[in-house]
């Protein structure tokens, strides 16, 4: 196999695949990029047997053919290269020279035929989506996954797709964002858990180009622009989120999101670093956010002006989850919705986008007995 690449050009295709090779390989083969030629040009593919991303490169390809690189070997070695021409040379033993007018470099690589066969979804629901709206439903989601081995379904994203609209929905059963979506929708109807770590992938990858999505019974495949990425489904039931949002928080309190993410985060500084606790004391047009940590004795306090006319009342937030909430929504102002202190609260932008309606879930923690 024979081919000449711009190293700049080969940087761009290995970074795009790097995120799929294991940091530490449950075999060697995991641990290199399949190098492939096809009708003139090159594809690059990774994969750690759950996310596979395959990226299509402009080279001069002289000899066609295929063999498995180390990966982070060549990519560390591309790094410190200029912007030149590489000319690769591999031999029927897989064994790689690669030249520049600096120098010759040897790699000692994997049997193509070795590689694990990235899966494919001939039939399957297609599902079209605007860069801009893919990743801004990424982004609003991703934060609320939960990371626990033992609760598989929360460990990715739940898209339920219709003809006309979608859910996409995201809980670590602390915290839940459900988005409806009127920008996402698919040829038939279909509901598929897509892990947080695909996502993250298909988010970086994601082009000026529109994405095209197709979903078959255990992978789904993402496609923009020169990259394709397959991931493994979650094929667990997710647990039914509608039945933990309050339909009757009839206490609403309208405040700006920028000022209170900031009160926020100073006064959790002083919250217990095991519970973060944080309160929040509701009275007419203003709402007083408070925090202490009796071991270390400290504590703080600040007062907001809100919109805010009902009773007065007190409820507590782990203030990490708190904050992560406001800083995912984007409008200027926020409407909490609650109804009792043991009750989850609402979070949602007090002005909703045409194409999107979102609503975010806070639990509440049990208030310690400070004063």
């Amino acid at each position: 196999m024979k081919f000449s690449i711009p190293s700049s050009e080969l940087m761009r295709g290995l970074q795009a695949v790097i995120g799929a090779v294991p940091n530490k390989a449950t075999l060697p083969i995991l641990e290199t990029v399949l190098f492939k030629s096809e009708d003139g040009k090159l594809s690059l593919c990774a994969t750690d047997l759950e996310v596979s991303i395959l990226e299509y490169v402009e080279a001069d390809v002289q000899d066609g053919g295929a063999v498995a690189i180390p990966a982070r070997r060549l990519l560390e070695t591309l790094r410190q290269l200029p912007d030149i021409p590489v000319q690769f040379d591999i031999d029927d033993n897989q064994q790689i020279k690669f030249k520049t007018d600096q120098g010759t470099y040897k790699l000692a690589g994997e049997d193509a035929e070795e590689f694990p066969e990235i899966p494919e979804l001939e039939t399957g629901v297609s599902i079209k989506a605007k860069t801009e709206a893919l990743q801004d439903v990424i982004k609003k989601t991703s934060f609320a996954v939960s990371s626990d081995d033992l609760r598989p379904a929360m460990m990715g994203v739940f898209f339920q797709i219709g003809s006309e609209e979608s859910r996409v929905v995201a809980t670590d059963g602390h915290r839940l964002v459900r988005l409806v979506r009127k920008d996402l929708v698919g040829s038939e109807e279909t509901d598929f858990i897509t892990p947080e770590k695909a996502l993250s992938l298909v988010n970086k990858a994601l082009d000026d180009e529109d994405a095209e999505i197709t979903v078959g019974s255990d992978h789904a495949r993402f496609e923009s622009g020169k990259t394709v990425i397959v991931t493994r489904l979650i094929n667990e039931q997710y647990p039914n989120y509608d039945s933990v949002i309050p339909k009757e928080n009839d206490k609403e309190l309208k405040i700006n999101r920028e000022q209170m993410l900031a009160t926020v985060k100073r006064v959790s500084v002083f919250a217990s670093s095991s519970t973060r606790q944080m309160r929040l004391s509701m009275q007419p047009n203003k709402v007083r956010i408070s925090a202490e940590d009796i071991d270390m004795s400290s504590e703080a306090e600040e007062e907001i002006s809100c919109e805010y006319d009902d009773e007065e009342m007190e409820i507590g937030f782990n203030a990490k989850y708190l904050a992560d909430v406001l800083g995912n929504i984007e409008d200027p102002e926020v409407v909490f919705e609650f109804s009792t202190p043991n009750r989850a609260g609402i979070v949602r932008p007090s002005v909703q986008d045409d194409d999107e309606d979102m609503l975010m879930l806070v639990m509440p923690v049990m208030l310690n007995t400070y004063a």
